[in-house]
This record gives C-alpha cells, sequence and structure tokens, in this order.
C-alpha cells in the first residue's frame, strides 16, 4: 500500500469520528434541551390528524362557491385538520369518481351536495357504512345512509313564493318556472311545494317550465327560448337568484319592462337586494350556504360528539319592506 492511500484512510476515519461524536453531541444537547425539544415537539403536534374532503358539485356557480368558502373558513383556525375541495364540475359522474377517491384516500369526515339524491346513493351509502362521517350540505340522498343533513326547508319556502303570488294576483296570472338542477332535491321540494300550493290558487297558471341549472347564462337562454316561442307570461318563479338575475338580462335585453313583471328568487344574494330596491324583483328568500353550520358539526363530529340526524335552517321572505334591513347572504 503506497503512502498516498494511508494518508487517504487516517483521514477517512478521523472524518467519520468527528461525524459520529458531532451527532452524539447533537441528539445530548436535543434531550438536555427543553427549547429545542418543545419545538420538536410542536412541530409534530402541528401535523394534521384529521382529514375532511368537501366534494363540491360545481365550484362555477357563486352560490356553491361560497359554500365551500364558508367551510374553510371556519376549517382554517384547526390545523389538525386537512382540507380538500374537489370540483365535480356540474357532473354526477365525476361527483361519483371524486367520493370514491376520498374513500380510498382514507377521508374522516366527508361534506357533500350530492348533485342527484339517487345516483349518489350508492357512493355516499358505502363511505357511511364504512364508517365515514358523511355532512350533507343543502341537498340530500334518498334513505338515512348519512350522519347529519343540514338545510332551509324548501318545501315551505316554494308554499310560501305560491301564497305571495295568489295575494298579489287575484285576477290571475301566468307563471314561468326556471327549474334547478334536475333530481337535485331544493329543485325537486321547490317545484313541488310550489305547485301543491298553488292549487289552491286557481287563478293561476304554470305556462311554461324550463331547466336552466341555478345557473344566469342557462336562465339567459331558458327566456330567451320562452320569447321566441311566443308564450306569454307576466310571472316567474326561479327556484333561484341566479336565475332570476338572467331572467332580467334577457327580458332587458328583449325590451321588455321589468317592472310589469313579477319576479321571484330564493338565496338573497346582493344582485336580488339591487333588483328589489330597484323594483325588478319582487321577493326573494334568504337560504344561507349552510357552510358555516356544516363546518361547525364537522368540529362536533371529530370531537366525537353526538350530532342531529336532521338539522333545519331559518328562512325569511324579503320584500321591500325589510330589504334594507337584512344583508344578503354573499
Amino acid at each position: 500500500m503506497s503512502q498516498f492511500e494511508n494518508k487517504n484512510i487516517c483521514y477517512t476515519l478521523k472524518l467519520t469520528v468527528i461525524i459520529m461524536l458531532g451527532l452524539v453531541l447533537f441528539i445530548a444537547r436535543v434531550g438536555a434541551d427543553p427549547s429545542i425539544q418543545s419545538t420538536m415537539d410542536n412541530n409534530k403536534a402541528s401535523a394534521p390528524e384529521y382529514f375532511v374532503a368537501f366534494a363540491q358539485d360545481t365550484l362555477a356557480n357563486d352560490w356553491r362557491l361560497e359554500q365551500v368558502r364558508e367551510v374553510e373558513r371556519v376549517l382554517a383556525a384547526h390545523p389538525s385538520i386537512r382540507f380538500m375541495v374537489t370540483d365535480g364540475k356540474g357532473q354526477t359522474a365525476k361527483q361519483i369518481l371524486d367520493i370514491e377517491d376520498l374513500i380510498a384516500k382514507g377521508v374522516d369526515v366527508l361534506i357533500t351536495s350530492p348533485r342527484d339524491a339517487q345516483a349518489l346513493v350508492p357512493v355516499i351509502s358505502q363511505a357511511y357504512r364504512q364508517g365515514i362521517s358523511v355532512v350533507l350540505l343543502d341537498r340530500r340522498v334518498e334513505g338515512d345512509d348519512f350522519t347529519v343533513f343540514i338545510a332551509p326547508d324548501n318545501r315551505d319556502i316554494a308554499r310560501k313564493a305560491a301564497r305571495y303570488l295568489g295575494k298579489k294576483h287575484p285576477a290571475g296570472g301566468k307563471i314561468l318556472m326556471l327549474k334547478g338542477v334536475k333530481n337535485a332535491t331544493p329543485t325537486i321540494h321547490r317545484t313541488q311545494g310550489f305547485v301543491e300550493e298553488l292549487k289552491k290558487f286557481k287563478q293561476l297558471k304554470i305556462v311554461a317550465e324550463k331547466t336552466a341549472n341555478y345557473l344566469r347564462g342557462d336562465a339567459i337562454h331558458a327566456v330567451e327560448e320562452v320569447l321566441s316561442a311566443g308564450i306569454q307570461f307576466d310571472i316567474i318563479y326561479a327556484q333561484s337568484d341566479s336565475m332570476a338575475s338572467g331572467a332580467r338580462i334577457a327580458l332587458k335585453h328583449a325590451g321588455v319592462d321589468l317592472k310589469k313583471i313579477t319576479i321571484i328568487g330564493i338565496d338573497y344574494i346582493k344582485e336580488a337586494r339591487s333588483a328589489i330596491l330597484a323594483g325588478e324583483q319582487d321577493v326573494s328568500f334568504t337560504y344561507p350556504t349552510c357552510g358555516r353550520q356544516g363546518a361547525d358539526y364537522v368540529l362536533s363530529l371529530l370531537k366525537g360528539k353526538e350530532v342531529p340526524k336532521k338539522v333545519t335552517i331559518e328562512s325569511e321572505m324579503v320584500n321591500i319592506d325589510n330589504v334594507e334591513r337584512l344583508e344578503p347572504i354573499f
């Protein structure tokens, strides 16, 4: 062995000894220094312990987006929770796939607003029966395979809308009904409640029904189609204020005087408030996103507390008499 090789071996041995001594001293210091140990403990404690996910129907709708944001704002104050959002993009099949993926990832609490009350039953039941807490916001599925369902009473809102029209139009009226997402429970209940109550007012008649998916753009097209078909109406019952906004855009473009049309919406967003103040919408009904309440129940579930199966959120009718007193939901 050459002298050069001997020097290299000696150098390597010395370096190894120095590194090992350094590690021993560091470990000893960590054990002896409370501040270092505390920092390590804090870092360990800050790692998320729970996985909560919101499988949303669509984020393209501003009401649905605000619903997610409300949940996010509450849960953001809890570093022990990892929060994730998926976007179903308005497609039932994708929302199902999103939930299947979240189940596979080991979600602890699943929040969702099912786009289809029937089609999503199997996957939501799967989550629930695997011990995952399921929080349904404003839309439910058939059956009882969920933990808690939170929403205003859609049938009651619809009945109140019909009663309002019955009083305002004693001589008669022709109604265009703009419906929300097909097979979503709010759409079903807002239609059923309205039609049932309308039977008490023989002077009122639904002359056209159009599905506009709670979207402004779809409502614009729906109203344009009704106008092009020459169907006469003097009342619009829009199952959301977004659709009422789209209807007003179409009517204005067609040169229709909005003050001659009775318009009812649901949600009570800022656009509805402005329209009521301008005399371009008669009534809205407050319909909170239930995001804040949903997040509160998530926290209760993670603490092991029992929660009710159904939670009904209050709704209030808004008209020119109280519009300045009530704040829009967003």
